[in-house]
């Protein structure tokens, strides 16, 4: 073979050779990314557990026949679906019900993988688990009987107010008394359902919860006429679906889930039908959306910045 052939055959399988490489490099970059987390634990499995409240109204609660159902439910199950595309088979739920005081104990110590309810998503938070995309604004406010005298917070001086252990609401309601020396006595109920019966049997002057959940107790119970719901707001509270902390694959999974909802027009379809609509088990509560989750919804692109 001549020198230029020997050149030209040396030239050709470099060629091959970077081609056969690039191609490698390709292949490589094409391979799935290893499950890790909750997501790995879900393609063994094939379930995924979900926390969900059982008076959380319309939020996440027990129909007629004691299945969850709710707002939060259907965001749960959008989320659920896209975590079967991403591991590569259909999963199934797992259902475990969880209060208020025990939520967050559960999802750190694995006991659930999503949390479907009506939980605040803050900075405090934020420190032990992570979050959804906001799905809700809520802010807290007090029922009180029809004709009461307590119009404000600053009525509630030497009151007994009620509020469900582990939210906001008894936060909202403690650091107020201390500030404005009321000396009001606050009760820590187990869930919002014996919240509301404390106040129903005269044990507290005023039940502290998020607006929409008292009037979710005034819709299912019919007592609109029998107890008020004060104006002023004394917190205002983001809900999101709650998530293990650090689970990165899992939250990227969430985050587009909730974010496809969004910008799709899915998430204010799921308002109208668990907010406007007649529910399932025959309520209406009539709630409008508020400015604040209309800015969000407006707001919210389809890739997180």
């Amino acid at each position: 073979m001549s020198c230029t052939g020997a050149r030209s055959g040396r030239t050709w399988w470099r060629v091959v050779a970077l081609w056969l490489a690039l191609s490698a490099g390709v292949a490589l970059g094409q391979e799935p990314i290893a499950l890790s987390g909750t997501l790995k634990k879900a393609k063994e499995t094939g379930t995924l557990t979900i926390g969900y409240r059982e008076s959380s109204l319309p939020f996440s609660y027990l129909n007629q026949i004691r299945r969850p159902i709710g707002y939060s439910i259907d965001i749960c199950k959008s989320i659920v679906e896209a975590a079967g595309s991403e591991v590569g088979r259909e999963l199934a739920i797992n259902w475990v019900p969880v209060t208020s005081e025990n939520r967050m104990e559960a999802m750190t110590s694995g006991k659930i993988d999503l949390e479907c309810g009506s939980t605040t998503r803050n900075a405090e938070r934020q420190q032990r688990v992570a979050f959804s995309p906001v799905i809700f604004v809520a802010g807290t406010k007090l029922m009180v009987p029809h004709g009461s005298p307590i119009r404000t917070f600053r009525d509630l001086k030497g009151k007994t107010v009620v509020a469900t252990a582990g939210t906001t609401n008894a936060d909202a309601i403690e650091r107020l008394s201390t500030r404005f020396n009321l000396g009001a006595t606050l009760i820590r109920a187990r869930d919002h359902a014996d919240a509301f019966e404390v106040l129903r049997h005269g044990g507290a002057d005023a039940y502290a919860g998020d607006d929409v959940l008292l009037y979710g107790f005034l819709a299912k119970y019919g007592l609109g006429k029998k107890y008020d719901v004060t104006r002023d707001f004394l917190s205002y509270d983001p809900y999101g679906i709650m998530l293990r902390k650090d689970d990165r694959q899992l939250a990227a999974v969430v985050d587009k889930a909730v974010r496809d909802l969004i910008t799709t027009g899915e998430l204010e379809r799921l308002y109208k039908q668990w907010f406007l609509d007649r529910l399932p088990t025959g309520e209406r509560l009539g709630i409008p959306m508020s400015s604040q989750l209309q800015d969000i919804i407006e707001s919210t692109p389809q890739q997180p910045d």
